[in-house]
This record gives structure tokens, sequence and C-alpha cells, in this order.
């Protein structure tokens, strides 16, 4: 039942951010409902969908874990090295500065390496299909953005060193309470340490 509720939750979240890539559609869409229906209704349906991925993923640990294989021990390690930069990069998204300029979808970058580092620390069913879908989803996004691109590139995030640090002393603080306190209380298995 809890991989049937992550699924759902998957369809409401991921389903609407690969609409965006769908410029012209999107497009009509907005003319239709107007911009703050449209942003109204993505938004809904995304803060459903993380709440059933959330409810559903932990129904599944709980009562229905499938283990697929059994990775080597020293993958777990993987996800605590590059969550921070994860993390710093998907703040980055929102601080224009010298990051964004450099990787210029800060966003969908610190989401393929959070997606990419749980999949290779983990063997079962739903992480496989968890995060599998959201590197999917980010890899996808970005060759998408990338073709949207004009053929002389993304045009010139202006920004500050500031907002670089802003992101990475508040990416090293939110990385820290996730390892600390969401992962081992709310996911149930400790990020650093046994």
């Amino acid at each position: 039942m809890g991989l049937i509720v992550m699924l759902l939750g998957l369809v409401l979240f991921i389903g609407p951010h690969l609409f965006v890539t769908m410029r012209e559609a999107r497009a009509r869409v907005i003319d239709q409902w107007q911009l703050g229906r449209y942003k109204l209704a993505f938004s809904v349906a995304s803060a459903i969908g993380i709440v059933l991925i959330a409810y559903g993923f932990s129904q599944y640990r709980a009562t229905g874990w499938v283990q697929l294989w059994a990775p080597p021990a020293w993958t777990r390690h993987i996800p605590v090295v590059l969550m921070w930069p994860s993390i710093v990069l998907i703040l980055a998204a929102y601080l224009p500065g010298f990051i964004k300029q450099k990787t210029r979808h800060p966003m969908l970058a610190g989401v393929k390496l959070w997606a990419f580092s749980h999949l290779l620390a983990n063997g079962d069913l739903g992480s496989l299909i968890l995060f599998g879908s959201f590197l999917a989803w980010a890899v996808y996004s970005r060759i998408a953005a990338k073709r949207r691109e004009p053929a002389h590139g993304a045009s010139v995030v202006h920004g500050s060193w500031k907002n670089d640090a802003t992101a990475v002393v508040v990416g090293t603080l939110v990385y820290l309470a996730v390892g600390y306190v969401f992962h081992p209380v709310v996911i149930g298995v400790p990020a650093f340490g046994r």
C-alpha cells in the first residue's frame, strides 16, 4: 500500500514539473487559467505530492520493504559526502551568484546529486523507484532546459559572492540539521555514524 501512495505522490509532484518543460502546452494553460491560478494549482499538486511521497515511503519502510540487492557498506558514505553540495546547490538556485552562473541550473544539479547518491546507497525497491524517478526527472529537465537556451548559452546571472557565501553557510546548517535531526527522526536511519 505504501508504494502505491508513494507512486501517486510522485505522479502529483513530478507530473506538473514535467509539464513545465512542455512550453507551448504550458503557455496555453496559463492563457486559459491565468498565471495566478496556474501557479496555485502547480503548488497545491506539488505539496500534496510531497506529502504523499513522504507518507507512502514511510509506510513502505514500515510494512512493505522489498530488498533487491545489498549495496556494499562503503556506499552509505556517498550520500554523506554528496548531500552537502546538493543542499548548497539547491539553495544557490534561489540566491543568484557565481554558483548559479557556473551551474546554470543548480536546483537540478542538486536534485541529481541527492538522488544519485541515495540510489548508490540503497538496494530496495522503494528507494529505486523514489530516487530513480527524481534522477530521471532532473536529467530530463536539464536536457529540456538546455534545448530551450539560445545558441550562445543561458543569460548571464548577476549575483554576488555574498549570495554564494549565504548558500554555503545556510546550506551547511541545513545539511547538519538534515543529518542529525531529520534523517534519524523522520526517516529512521542515522545519516552520520552508526
